[in-house]
């Protein structure tokens, strides 16, 4: 036996009666899909407020990767054109001083590859004194608050 329900759709009635007037449908059919829909809408919405807080967290995360990129891209940019302004050219006939920098960069493309072959970091921790991290509610402009170690 199915249970009985009883309704007051007061000026939903005219809506309802059209709708159930075609054939092969029912005014428990109606309400019945209807009402499963709300409930399925419902907890669907329960759902996307439990994923937003995850989102969210997501969110964070990813801007805190894009600012550690933004400091680690200008710092070596920095450090490289410092570094260009600062060193003399070798003279093209010191083949010894081509070859030992040949020798260098070949070295440090090893060791970099070991080191992500490891899966370690090469850079420095940020719990170490003195390391640059975001400020709170800094955005997205660069703004650093370092550690009294960053200034001995």
């Amino acid at each position: 036996m199915k249970p009985r329900h009883h309704l007051y759709l007061e000026e939903l009635t005219a809506r309802l009666d059209t709708l159930a007037s075609k054939p092969g449908t029912s005014k428990s059919a109606i309400v019945a899909d209807a009402l499963c829909e709300y409930l399925n809408r419902r907890a669907t919405r329960e759902v996307d407020d439990l994923l937003k807080h995850r989102l969210d967290r997501i969110s964070n995360e990813l801007g805190r990767i894009e600012w550690d990129a933004t400091v680690l891209l200008e710092t070596l940019s920095l450090f490289v054109r410092y570094q260009f302004t600062v060193t003399a050219p070798v003279p093209e006939a010191d083949k010894a001083a081509h070859a030992i920098g040949r020798e260098r960069f070949r070295r440090f493309v090893d060791q970099v590859g070991r080191q992500l072959s490891t899966g370690r970091s090469i850079g420095v921790s940020r719990e170490m004194p003195g390391t640059l991290r975001p400020r709170r509610g800094a955005g997205r402009t660069i703004r650093y608050a370092a550690g009294p170690a960053a200034f001995r």
